[in-house]
């Protein structure tokens, strides 16, 4: 199978989420409070020596909020490999690429009740 890439991506406001669907056919739907929590930029992993290709395990541990920090104010494409998120307290320095998101997907699912 070719790179896992997506076909579909929506922003949708009003309920929080951001749908995308994969040309494998998979549907993810992300909250927008897992994305903030998730963010792989350097200052919200802690530095450069803590960024990992896959999001961290504790992205599930740390409350989901609902305040400026995780209302999205833009969506924008990255080349052909990812998205920018820039939030509604300023905040726009991570870079979700294809991996990070399939991967955050897979994880949402294995943390589900």
């Amino acid at each position: 199978m070719s790179e896992l890439v997506p076909s579909s991506i929506q922003a949708k406001r009003k309920s929080g989420v951001l749908h995308i669907e994969w040309n494998d056919g998979e549907i993810c739907i992300y909250p927008f409070d897992l994305l903030r929590n998730a963010c792989p930029c350097a200052q919200c992993r802690g530095g450069h020596e803590n960024m990992k290709p896959e999001p961290d395990e504790d992205v599930f541990l740390i409350p989901l909020m609902d305040a400026k920090a995780s209302q999205m104010k833009s969506l924008e494409a990255v080349g052909n490999y990812a998205l920018n998120i820039e939030w509604e307290d300023g905040h726009k320095y991570g870079i979700y690429n294809w991996h990070f998101l399939r991967t955050l997907c897979q994880r949402m699912v294995e943390n589900s009740p």
